[in-house]
């Protein structure tokens, strides 16, 4: 796997960047407030990745458990697996029941603390408040020092998410979901998918700028209009609740998730919204 270049790449589509994610990866995802990939995610399922590992930025939510489902993963690493007002994820809880698939415990401030010390080229990085629970008792990568834990650094191989608008420089803006800013910092290359192209240099632009992602870190873009479907992009379009609701129920059962893939994710004209 390559280093980040200081070129993005404008790649087809969200296909494309599925083809470019390894199996076996370690793969940053955000939770379902932020900013997801989905049809990348959707892609992933349709090329059969194998043995991701998913890191939880700093939770996991709808884009994790298709995945889970679709038996893409082979290990997670987060704070929380939900589909926040739909229940709890059930492909993902059916999956730890069985012991399918490998979960390291972690907790939001330790996971943006660790991608923190990636991005500021430390190993580990001190955190208070976790010293003496059971949560440290389980991580043996992790250092207790009195009152504070040296958390190791996180270096994620890719970092996925969507965006409202790419420029022609190949910037990305998030507005102000910058633990996004964060994992691209700190993954060794992070693909991106977006919903309009902007001409220009949203650099240059004093009201955008606080909200973009240089190309710097960005490796590759793809334009997916509607890409986070049924999630939502803030200003664009909402969570499309029904939709996920409908989800939550069918992945109750080994036979309605394997019906709801078919419907939604394997039959690639119907993996989208319609406007």
């Amino acid at each position: 796997m390559s280093l980040p270049s200081n070129k993005t790449e404008f790649l087809e589509n969200p296909e494309r960047i599925a083809e470019s994610i390894p199996d076996g990866a370690l793969l940053a995802l955000p939770p379902d407030y932020s900013l997801v990939a989905m049809e990348v995610v959707r892609a992933l399922i349709r090329r059969k990745a194998k043995n991701l590992r998913l890191l939880g930025v700093p939770i996991l939510g709808l884009s994790a458990d298709l995945l889970i489902g679709a038996g893409c993963v082979a290990e997670v690493e987060t704070s929380a697996v939900s589909l926040g007002e739909a229940g709890l994820a059930p492909r993902f809880t059916e999956a730890v029941e069985k012991n399918l698939i490998k979960i390291k415990d972690a907790t939001c401030p330790a996971i943006h603390s660790a991608l923190q010390a990636t991005e500021k080229g430390v190993p580990y990085i001190p955190l208070r408040g976790i010293s003496g629970s059971d949560l440290v008792k389980n991580r043996n990568d992790w250092k207790v020092q009195d009152d504070l834990v040296l958390v190791a650094a996180i270096q994620p191989d890719i970092a996925l998410f969507h965006a409202r608008w790419a420029d022609e420089a190949g910037n990305v803006w998030v507005g102000r979901r910058r633990e996004l800013a964060t994992v691209a910092h700190a993954s060794r290359l992070t693909f991106v998918t977006f919903e309009e192209k902007k001409p220009g240099d949203m650099l240059e632009d004093e009201l955008l700028a606080p909200g973009v992602i240089s190309s710097l870190y960005v490796s590759g873009v793809a334009h997916a209009p509607r890409g986070a479907w049924p999630l939502g992009v803030a200003g664009v379009y909402g969570v499309d609740d029904t939709h996920v609701t409908q989800y939550a129920k069918a992945a109750k059962t080994a036979e309605g998730f394997r019906r709801y893939l078919e419907e939604w994710v394997l039959t690639p004209r119907k993996s989208f919204s319609p406007a």
